[in-house]
Formats: structure tokens, sequence, C-alpha cells
């Protein structure tokens, strides 16, 4: 039998989750990291060591397969990406809207460059509105010229 990969592991965390009825801040708090990066380490796109691991196996009561597959290398990209899921599908469609806009933007504001998906953090927010509550979203990337030589 073919060991978990980090997708797999993943699953079972959002399993275990669900059954247990925690909810993802609790287990950023488990790891003593943010709720965003919590999340997309558990889900398998952001590295976990063997402890971090252990300790979210602990709490979820995952098994040791599962547990020793939290630790294995993150998967990111298009593998761990489904466009099709209707919140993925608008975030890209809003970055076909506005990325050219905000190329344009950075590069008046800091030159030619990009930036930073490395060096980042992202918030995640509630935003109360009368008209209807509001997801917001806070990138924060260092920016990287690009290197002439």
């Amino acid at each position: 039998m073919d060991r978990l990969d980090r997708l797999e592991a993943g699953r079972e965390v959002v399993a275990a989750k669900d059954a247990k009825g925690m909810s993802w801040q609790q287990l950023a708090d488990t790891l003593e990291r943010s709720l965003v990066w919590t999340t997309s380490a558990l889900l398998g796109q952001q590295p976990l060591d063997a402890e971090q691991a252990q300790k979210i196996g602990g709490v979820l009561g995952l098994d040791d397969e599962t547990v020793a597959a939290l630790s294995a290398p993150p998967v990111r990209g298009e593998a761990a990406l489904d466009p099709t899921e209707p919140v993925t599908y608008r975030l890209q469609e809003a970055l076909q809207v506005y990325g050219s806009a905000l190329h344009e933007l950075i590069r008046e504001e800091f030159g030619d460059g990009i930036m930073s998906a490395i060096d980042f953090s992202l918030e995640f927010e509630r935003e109360p509105d009368p008209k209807g509550d509001r997801v917001k979203l806070t990138w924060s990337g260092k920016f990287l010229p690009y290197k002439v030589w």
C-alpha cells in the first residue's frame, strides 16, 4: 500500500477537524502560527516539522500514517488547486481583472519587480457590513526588484 501524500493527509485533517467540531483557529493556536498559514499547512501546502505534525495528530486523533504524511514535503501549485472550486475561481477572476493594474501600481511605486509569495503573509477576516458581511484579505509580500546583470 502506498503512503499517504500531503494532500491526502490534508483531507484526513479536514475530516477529523469537522468530526471533532474544531475550528482552523483552534488548530492555528495549537501550532502557535497564523490562521491562514496553518490552514494552508494542514491542507498540505506549507512545511510542517515532525513536532508540529505530532501536535496536530494528538489534537485530532490522527493515525500514525497520517501524522507521518503531514511532515512530508508540501505540495504547491496546480496539483493542490481545484480551479473549478467557486472561491478559487473568483480569486483567479479578481486577479485576471485587477492583475495588470496591480502590476502597474507596483511598478510605479517600487520600480521594476514583483511581490514575493515566499516572503509573504496573508490575513483573513470577516468585515461586518450592513449590506452583507464582507471577506477581507490583506496580502503582504516583500518587493523583489528584477536583477540587472
